[in-house]
């Protein structure tokens, strides 16, 4: 397998592999910034490719925040942008249960696990749903909930799908409602399936921790609607009309944004050294995906000659 192409400190090769591309699709937690620490250069580097005409697109797995969050984000930081330029796992999962799924009346309900950015694209999809922030289950289970959720009386027989994201409230009580769903025939999703999460220059479990203990307790594998699922690949081409072969996918993970470049069929993929993946990652054999170019971190494109 060939090994990438090291562009930091090479102003030449930096503009080649600028001006290859027409989109680039941006990860954000370890690229641009890591928990609420904005990486040096990251805005001087986002208006340079746009000075170039580039388009910028931001491809989150993070579905804790819904696009609109994002945005807030993205402009307490410096970074301009508007809603339409930011895919998240949560979007990505709410396009796909209210337009793909289809859902059958009388089974058409979500039992969340997660966060209000996930309520918050299902309402924009008109998809009801229960779960998520309830304060009603953020408590310990009690004797009397076995029984309930036993004979079904605490289960809601309109919910036809699980839906699994970051749940930085997750307790016993969800996961048994969860796996009781499933038990029942409900489509298990989650939202992405990161093992983890960078936060102030360290790592917390991630949506695809909060997932894994119903996958021990079904057997099943949920369908990932965050990177690097190919759904969320195709809702992106289709939202923006990309050529892929002019497309490049900028992250830190290669299990989730370089997979998803390579899978993709993009025309590259950049790996920057600021997040969850190092060098010797990719240099190992059994590497899940290796980028097409590299570099310490995204500010080093700024170097590129115009």
């Amino acid at each position: 397998m060939a090994q990438p192409k090291y562009l930091t400190g090479d102003p030449a090769a930096l503009n080649e592999f600028i001006d290859r591309f027409d989109v680039f699709l941006f990860d954000c937690d370890g690229v641009l910034w890591s928990g609420d620490h904005l990486f040096e250069g990251v805005v001087e580097t986002l208006e340079m490719l746009r000075s170039r005409g580039k388009k910028v697109v931001f491809v989150t797995n993070n579905s804790t925040k819904s696009r609109a969050d994002y945005q807030k984000k993205l402009t307490s930081m410096g970074i301009p942008s508007n809603i339409e330029e930011i895919f998240a796992s949560a979007y990505s999962s709410a396009i796909y249960i209210s337009r793909i799924l289809k859902l059958p009346e009388g089974k058409n309900k979500v039992f969340v696990i997660g966060e209000s950015g996930i309520e918050t694209e299902l309402r924009t999809e008109n998809v009801p749903f229960i779960g998520g922030t309830d304060p009603a289950l953020r408590r310990d289970i009690t004797p009397e909930d076995y029984g309930k959720i036993a004979d079904g009386s605490l289960l809601d027989p309109e919910v036809g799908v699980v839906l699994a994201g970051l749940d930085f409230h997750i307790n016993y009580l969800k996961l048994s409602l969860g796996f009781q769903y499933l038990q029942r025939g409900a489509k298990f999703l989650a939202t992405n399936l990161d093992s983890t999460l960078p936060n102030s220059h360290t790592f917390f479990p991630g949506a695809g921790s909060i997932s894994i203990p119903l996958v021990n307790m079904t057997g099943q594998q949920p369908l990932s609607l965050g990177k690097p699922s190919q759904a969320m690949m195709d809702a992106i081409e289709g939202k923006f009309h990309l050529d892929r072969e002019r497309t490049c996918m900028v992250g830190d993970r290669l299990n989730t944004d370089i997979q998803f470049g390579v899978e993709g069929g993009l025309g590259g993929t950049l790996a920057v050294l600021t997040g969850v993946n190092k060098k010797a990652d990719w240099e190992a054999k059994d590497a899940v995906a290796v980028p097409a170019y590299y570099v310490d971190k995204l500010s080093d494109l700024r170097a590129a000659k115009s």
